[in-house]
């Protein structure tokens, strides 16, 4: 599969789509019109191992709901995520069997490694 969760919105996740230069093979959701299903997320889990590692704890209804201040388990953070799409870490880029989360100059420069090599 070659997919990417982002958001059109984002402003960061726009230019690192310019800035990887994303193939036509490449699948587009925009989590706030098309949200994350179950099942898309349980395949985002299988490839990162954990749902905190999906879950973006920058989101400010993360701090607005006090969540910060509160323990959170794989199942809980699974839940936010599929409640609301600001609680995804974006952008999310699978290509084949690999996955890079977020917007980290070295997470972004990998992903562009690995789509173009």
């Amino acid at each position: 599969m070659k997919k990417i969760y982002y958001l059109s919105t984002c402003d960061t996740c726009t230019r690192i789509m310019k800035e990887i230069e994303l193939p036509s093979a490449f699948i587009q959701q925009d989590i706030k019109t098309d949200p994350l299903t179950e099942e898309q997320l349980d395949e985002l889990y299988n490839l990162s191992g954990s749902y905190e590692a999906l879950f973006n704890k920058r989101a400010r209804l993360y701090r607005e709901r006090g969540l910060n201040n509160e323990p959170l388990d794989e199942e809980k953070y699974a839940e936010l995520i599929l409640e609301h799409y600001t609680f995804l870490k974006r952008p999310v880029i699978v290509n084949n069997d690999q996955i890079f989360i977020g917007n980290s100059k070295k997470t972004v420069e990998a992903a562009k490694e690995s789509i173009h090599n």
